[in-house]
């Protein structure tokens, strides 16, 4: 929670017990509920803007009918604006495996929609991010799910606040920004290329959902205050050095992403430990994880330089590594 405060202070909104909090890799739906209740309360108190994952995992592993894929997000839908945050609607890996035409996607979306109580995001995650989602939305070509997804939010416009797009793919996302219905939101989920997509074209630009804004909350701050103030010179300064970082951190396999978020946590004395669900720390080599620590030492970003070298020499030694 005190992380989440620290997030809150940089004027910076949450969407919490997503994939950064390692839904669907350690993260069971128990716990998630816990964390989006605490993150609620906090937010409220902050006077922050919170959205929080409404999918399908406290559903067993394996086959599950579309029926009960339903009915486990309805579950999840309705605890999640209970606890007074905004829905937002997670890619389901047993929707993908369930359904085999986009009329078993609308089968479950139609209905979830009408339902809801408050205008969504609806969450595009592509398979960078997690192989399980192959297909997502009735077809493997992207072209095709694409037109899918634009028909079922135009049908469905005044329940969509948006969409959240993870599919590391600028170009794509630039074009479906287009085609979404007026007051419909393209919240980027590229980590890649945040910055030109979030500063847009002149006439469409992406809001920001952005896992690596975790470790860059001081300088995605500092960056979308210049926005705000129309000076791109300041803005592009802010977020030139995050960029290095964020396309390390979201390296193959991007699903380990998480780990270095994680890690820089650490370094910057947000948790007492190097240790996550699942034991997910060990999913990056010290390789790795030692130039993640030169790149956000050069973006300016360790808040304490001295605990983080000290941990970090830690870290080493318990590599092996002399330091």
């Amino acid at each position: 929670m005190a992380f989440r405060r620290h997030l809150f202070s940089y004027g910076l909104g949450l969407a919490e017990a997503m994939d950064t909090a390692q839904r669907g890799m350690g993260l069971d739906w128990a716990t998630a509920q816990e964390l989006i209740s605490r993150s609620a309360l906090e937010a409220k108190a902050a006077g922050a803007r919170i959205s929080a994952g409404a999918g399908t995992d406290q559903l067993p592993a394996g086959p599950a009918t579309l029926a009960q894929v339903r009915g486990a997000y309805e579950e999840q839908l309705s605890f999640v604006e209970g606890a007074g945050a905004q829905p937002i609607v997670m890619a389901s890996r047993h929707l993908a495996a369930a359904a085999r035409t986009v009329e078993d996607y609308r089968s479950v979306y139609d209905p979830l929609l009408a339902q809801a109580g408050r205008p969504v995001i609806l969450h595009w995650l592509g398979t960078a991010f997690d192989p399980a989602l192959e297909g997502y939305w009735g077809s493997a070509d992207v072209d095709a799910a694409t037109d899918s997804f634009v028909e079922l939010i135009a049908d469905h416009a005044d329940k969509v606040d948006g969409v959240k797009v993870s599919l590391l793919d600028a170009a794509h996302e630039t074009a479906l920004r287009r085609r979404l219905p007026e007051g419909v939101r393209l919240y980027t989920g590229d980590d890649f290329n945040y910055p030109e997509l979030i500063a847009g074209d002149g006439s469409h630009h992406s809001d920001a959902l952005l896992g690596i804004f975790a470790a860059i909350a001081p300088s995605a701050s500092e960056a979308l205050h210049a926005l705000d103030r129309g000076d791109t010179g300041a803005y592009e300064a802010a977020f030139a050095p995050t960029l290095p970082l964020a396309r390390h951190i979201f390296a193959a396999p991007t699903y380990y992403y998480k780990t270095g978020i994680a890690f820089i946590s650490w370094l910057s004395g947000f948790q007492p430990g190097f240790g996550m669900v699942g034991g997910l720390q060990s999913a990056r080599s010290i390789v790795h994880l030692s130039e993640a620590f030169r790149l956000v030492d050069a973006a300016g970003l360790l808040p304490d330089p001295d605990l983080a070298v000290q941990r970090m020499r830690l870290l080493l030694q318990t590599s092996g590594v002399s330091a």
